[in-house]
């Protein structure tokens, strides 16, 4: 008992004595205060009613930890023995004070039991509390934290673990947002001083851009795709997106136009059937986020070799798409954005310029993190990304992450009789190989994986012609190639198969880069000749693989046409500025040269290109810059000049 608790009940025994002995006669003796009583007490007096009036002893509190017995006496019983003795009592009295403080422990004690039951010593309740608050803990405290005692919780993890491994499958294309940012790949490869510093001096020159020369007071929002610059103007919400449909747990989604936004689609619609680059540039004045718009203007920058302006429009693209995003929408194969929809469409060519970009900058992480979203976004993947998320995980280093997207992902076809997928998969069990931390680890001798000369060999028996391109492409010109080449198995360029020649051509083109390593030239040689080999042994492989190969790729159609092969190509085409102004105006996020084939030609609005010898340089500058403008020629202002002269 505490020293102020002592105190008390010496008070509370002599105020009782007082009553007992002489309460009668004020004058005689001096009168005594009243007991102090504990203002928290107050809280518990309706739980302790009956314990006032009632001298009955709890039987709980009965016996104490040393054997000595506690009697409860009320001060109702004291004053019923007053005529009956006035002596004092021989028993120790308690008062209730003492009681009390035993049951406020003791209450804790229980509640701490019903809380945590069979916590080990080792285990904090606070901690326990934290992590059950973390789970989503509810107003109705005590009765949330009851459903998740430390005990099970401990016991559900290995359950949680099979549930990870039975959702891998739609977790192999889960998008990190932080890897999207080419600033933070930047900055792990190069330093974030050096970084910061490129920043500060584009930051400088981009401020002249601003109207006055004034830096904009405005905030711009922070996105995951793209980090706007500092000149951007504001994001004018004229573009949104509507939740179509939710099936299966898989939300559908949609871009909508607004008013403001359709009005400027219709000036777009007019200026491209006039071949009106100027009109189009006058509706960014009005309207800086119009999509067709940005992405004409990405097109023709690139093609007259402005690659950073290029790369500026097709980001302020990707900004504006993502403002609009709605707030269910995250990038993940839980959000689908059908390609079928013609809002949707420029995200997916949008997304598809930015990765090139990134690629060329080196950020192959970021670029490998873009196909992913483009992959995930719609499952009939119609902007090719299968064919080309090897290249990626393979420039980003990312070997195990290939190898089970190869076992993971679901496809219509096996993954491993595409032509890219069947080549890199070797190449990345051959890097994998030279690592000593993999040779080391006795799981993966367990776990029955062929290594990279059977996946190599398997890749040359499947598509052979892939080996005289890329000796062609990369280029191989030692002369060993040429014993390798003239063999009947790698002799033909072509399958026989419209698809499959077709994926070959975007395999070559795109990945013909990775294989000018040395290490790879040794691996490819020895793998070819191991194939050789072993034709002269078994001779009838040929025609096994090549059923294999006419009941994988059967059409008599090229089913992958609307791909280009320029597309994947590392190379920038570029035109001279007196053929910009056949510069082709593509809709719906299309592009410009690239499609100006499918599109029919209007001699009345545009003029047919000119020889640009003999003419005067300025004007033909502007008219590459103003292609609707026809300054003419020397040869019509020569012929102009004897005119005037009869006239004079």
């Amino acid at each position: 008992m505490s020293g102020r608790l002592m105190k008390k009940v010496l008070k509370e025994q002599e105020a009782a004595l007082f009553q007992l002995n002489g309460g009668d006669d004020d004058s005689e003796s001096p009168v005594s205060s009243p007991p102090i009583r504990n203002p928290f007490d107050l809280l518990e007096d309706e739980d302790e009613v009956d314990d006032r009036d009632t001298t009955t002893i709890d039987p709980r509190y009965s016996q104490q930890a040393d054997g000595e017995i506690a009697i409860e006496t009320s001060f109702c019983d004291i004053g019923s023995n007053k005529h009956s003795s006035t002596e004092k009592p021989d028993f120790p009295t308690v008062s209730t004070l003492d009681v009390k403080s035993k049951k406020k422990k003791k209450k804790k004690k229980k509640i701490k039991e019903d809380l945590f039951p069979n916590i080990e010593d080792d285990v904090k309740p606070s901690d326990l509390m934290l992590e059950n608050l973390i789970l989503g803990a509810s107003s109705s405290g005590h009765q949330r934290m009851a459903q998740y005692p430390a005990k099970q919780k401990l016991v559900n993890i290995d359950t949680d673990e099979v549930m990870l491994k039975k959702h891998s499958e739609s977790s192999i294309l889960q998008v990190e947002p932080k890897l999207l940012s080419a600033e933070n790949e930047l900055k792990r490869i190069f330093g974030s001083k050096v970084v910061k510093s490129y920043e500060k001096s584009q930051s400088s020159g981009h401020s002249r851009l601003i109207r006055g020369g004034r830096r904009g007071s405005h905030n711009l929002k922070k996105t995951i795709l793209v980090s706007p610059s500092q000149h951007w103007p504001r994001w004018d919400g004229s573009l949104a997106m509507e939740l179509l449909e939710t099936k299966n747990g898989v939300n559908y989604f949609k871009y909508v136009h607004s008013s403001s936004y359709a009005q400027a689609q219709r000036a777009f619609e007019s200026a491209k059937a006039m071949h009106d680059l100027n009109g189009i540039a006058s509706i960014l004045l009005n309207h800086p986020y119009h999509i067709d718009s940005l992405i004409t203007l990405a097109d023709y920058f690139k093609l007259s070799g402005e690659h950073e302006m290029s790369a500026d429009a097709t980001a302020k693209c990707l900004y504006a798409l993502e403002c609009a995003w709605h707030p269910l929408f995250t990038p993940s194969h839980k959000c689908q954005l059908k390609y079928v929809h013609d809002t949707n469409r420029p995200l997916f060519s949008s997304l598809f310029t930015h990765m090139k970009n990134m690629d060329r900058r080196g950020c192959h992480r970021s670029a490998l993190e873009i196909c992913k979203l483009l992959l995930s976004l719609d499952s009939d993947d119609p902007m090719g990304a299968i064919f080309c998320i090897d290249y990626y995980s393979l420039r980003a280093e990312e070997y195990a992450w290939l190898e089970q997207f190869a076992e993971e992902y679901s496809c219509d076809n096996s993954l491993w009789l595409f032509p890219n997928i069947s080549y890199s998969l070797a190449v990345c069990r051959f890097y994998l190989e030279r690592d000593e931390e993999v040779l080391i680890n006795k799981k993966e001798k367990d776990t029955g994986k062929a290594d990279s000369v059977d996946l190599m060999k398997q890749a040359l028996m499947l598509h052979p012609s892939v080996l005289r391109k890329l000796v062609a492409k990369v280029p191989l010109k030692d002369r060993m190639w040429n014993n390798v080449v003239k063999h009947s198995l790698f002799r033909g360029e072509e399958s026989g198969s419209p698809s499959l020649d077709h994926l070959i051509a975007i395999y070559v083109e795109r990945s013909y880069i990775i294989w000018r390593l040395p290490d790879l030239h040794k691996f490819l040689y020895e793998s070819a000749v191991l194939v050789i080999e072993n034709l002269e042994k078994h001779a009838s492989d040929v025609k096994d693989w090549d059923c294999v190969r006419k009941e994988a790729f059967s059409s008599d159609k090229n089913e992958y046409s609307h791909l280009l092969v320029s597309d994947f190509s590392d190379s920038m085409p570029t035109v001279p500025p007196d053929n910009l102004q056949e510069f082709m105006v593509g809709g719906g996020g299309g592009g410009g040269v690239e499609h100006h084939q499918h599109m029919p030609e209007n001699n009345n609005n545009m003029p047919m290109p000119r020889d640009v010898s003999n003419r005067n340089a300025l004007a033909v500058l502007f008219e590459s810059m103003l292609p609707w403008i026809n300054y003419g020629s020397r040869e019509e202002e020569e012929d102009d000049l004897p005119d005037q002269a009869n006239q004079d």
